[in-house]
């Protein structure tokens, strides 16, 4: 079979949808489908304003929390509010029949954070940006209804 190969400048849902049905048959034929890809969003906004000002983006999948977005305006850290965030997302992670969690920070973010969390590196892609490292970690959930303190 003869193919054309070619840089798409301006990519849309069509492209992505088209490249992921075949990885998504293949790894079917391998695994089954997969538990359904579920978004878990949890907001901190401002009183006054009804404004979001942060939060917590995710989903579950595979039976795995993955924590894609975490933020909690500077002002407003070492409060406790990332704690909160992480363990409410935890808990319905668990609800949700989750076995545990994974995300990636960089080496100037949080990872002493999700370390005091249970969180550990499973991985490391050094000079990430330039200077820095991107790290992976995870989190297995032991008992049902654990929640991060």
């Amino acid at each position: 079979m003869q193919v054309t190969i070619q840089l798409v400048r301006d990519p849309g849902s069509h492209e992505r949808s088209a490249i992921a049905a075949s990885l998504i048959e293949f790894n079917a034929s391998r695994i089954g489908r997969p538990t359904e890809d579920k978004l878990l969003v949890l907001t901190v906004t401002e009183p006054e304003t009804g404004n979001i000002i942060g939060g917590l983006w995710g989903s579950t999948i595979h039976d795995h929390l993955h924590v894609d977005l975490l933020v909690v305006p500077e002002a407003l850290r070492h409060g406790g509010i990332g704690r909160r965030l992480m363990a409410l997302a935890e808990q319905e992670a668990i609800d949700r029949g989750c076995r545990g969690a994974w995300l990636t920070t960089h080496s100037f973010q949080a990872r002493g954070f999700y370390e005091r969390l249970g969180y550990e590196a499973f991985g490391i892609m050094d000079d990430y940006p330039p200077g820095h490292s991107f790290i992976f970690l995870k989190k297995r959930f032991e008992t049902p209804g654990h929640v991060a303190p």
